[in-house]
């Protein structure tokens, strides 16, 4: 098994040492032989050879532009672009574009590092590792991408949203203290579930804190970008939200997250206890109906009172409507419905680097860099289950214990 190089020579097998550099080595022999093959496409004959035909493409091929960096996951490498003349429009590569010097990969790992809390002036270094000693990528580069990334975060604030049919939305929001900022800002995130299964981010805002002023501004500005009012809205237990949703969507019904009531009531117990008391605060919430979801509760609320432990049983029946509304919705989507994990999952990586944000001078270059990073992390979100039943649910269809209720003379 042999490497051939640009030039053509070959080299010997390769070693587990020396693999990375022979796969970097492999691939720059890859796309330099591909852009010679568009050239030869485009002409309709091979380097030396003469048209053939009168109506034979015009152009010809005029040596080679200088040597250009392209940086990728694989590390960094070295190209030249073959140059056309005679041409009545210029020739653009479909490979290799004008002024490309990162592949879209690679322009994704930057907000990946950031989330890592890297200073600027560390990626340099970090870049150079992961992507070679070539690597052009400097803290400037990355300086002048944050720079971008608050542009395209201020155009897509303002988008329109007409087109969506939103059926579910959770909300959530992060912390981050910049260093010209006297308190934490809140970032208030919201998360769409579409009637086709996408889940898609409609609003990364800074507010003050989690208020209903804050959140009443978000959602204001969601209506008026056109987004409909949604059937469910998942949040925490900031009452913020649900100030706010009476505000702009009394319409919409209200789920509070799971995740988060569990660890109020668990703060509320002593150590010794919370083993115990976890698993059954977790079957009240996986109960398959409302009834036995009531009926576990009060089970707990006896077992708390037993152990002289009233707080915790006055924090796990308070806001308790708001804990079961997602029994009125489809059992397939349950799973969806419970908590916020659809928002806190991207988010707990951000949460890791509360701390580095100190970085930022202000606030709203901390929003850009962040919201970049659920633009990235947006791409692998998971579908929602059933997507056939969220059509019914955007419809108005109504569900008891998840599952569809016939209206009255009419067949579920």
């Amino acid at each position: 098994m042999h490497q051939r190089t640009t030039s053509g020579n070959l080299t010997s097998s390769p070693t587990w040492e020396g693999l990375h550099e022979w796969l970097r080595n492999a691939i720059q022999a890859l796309i330099q032989e591909a852009l010679e093959a568009e050239v030869t496409e485009l002409l309709g004959r091979v380097r030396y050879q003469r048209r053939a035909a009168v109506d034979a493409p015009a152009g010809y091929r005029n040596g080679y532009g200088k040597p250009r960096k392209l940086t990728t996951p694989m590390g960094t490498l070295t190209l030249r672009r073959p140059r056309v003349r005679g041409l009545e429009e210029r020739f653009e590569s479909r490979i290799l574009p004008r002024f490309v010097r990162r592949t879209k990969e690679v322009s994704e790992l930057l907000p990946e590092l950031d989330l890592h809390g890297l200073a600027e002036g560390d990626f340099d270094l970090a870049l150079r590792g992961l992507l070679g000693e070539e690597a052009p990528l400097s803290a400037r580069t990355v300086a002048r991408l944050k720079e971008r990334w608050q542009a395209e975060w201020e155009a897509w604030r303002t988008r329109r949203l007409d087109e969506l049919q939103v059926v579910y939305l959770w909300v959530d929001g992060v912390y981050v203290k910049a260093g010209l900022e006297r308190e934490r800002a809140a970032l208030l995130v919201a998360v769409a579930g579409l009637v086709d299964g996408r889940k898609e981010v409609v609003a990364v805002v800074p507010g003050y804190r989690e208020s209903v002023a804050s959140w009443s501004e978000v959602l204001r500005d969601l209506r008026d970008r056109g987004m409909n009012a949604p059937r469910l809205v998942i949040g925490d237990g900031h009452l913020g939200i649900w100030g706010a949703l009476r505000n702009v969507w009394p319409e919409a019904e209200e789920q509070r997250c799971w995740n988060h009531k569990v660890l109020n009531v668990l703060e509320q117990l002593p150590r010794r206890q919370q083993a115990v008391a976890k698993p059954m605060l977790r079957a009240i919430a996986y109960a398959p109906t409302r009834a036995e979801a009531e009926r576990k509760r009060k089970a707990f609320e006896a077992w708390c009172h037993r152990h002289g432990d009233g707080k915790a049983a006055e924090t796990l029946g308070r806001d308790w409507e708001r804990m079961v509304t997602f029994y009125r919705y489809p059992k397939e989507h349950w799973r969806h419905l419970r908590t916020t994990n659809v928002v806190e999952s991207p988010f707990a990586a951000l949460r890791l680097r509360t701390d580095a944000a100190k970085r930022f001078k202000k606030v709203e270059r901390a929003t850009a860099v962040i919201w970049k990073m659920l633009m990235v992390a947006q791409r692998r979100f998971r579908r929602l289950s059933a997507p056939e039943l969220l059509a019914k649910v955007y419809a108005g269809a109504r569900y008891e214990d998840g599952i569809e209720v016939a209206e009255k003379g009419v067949a579920a």
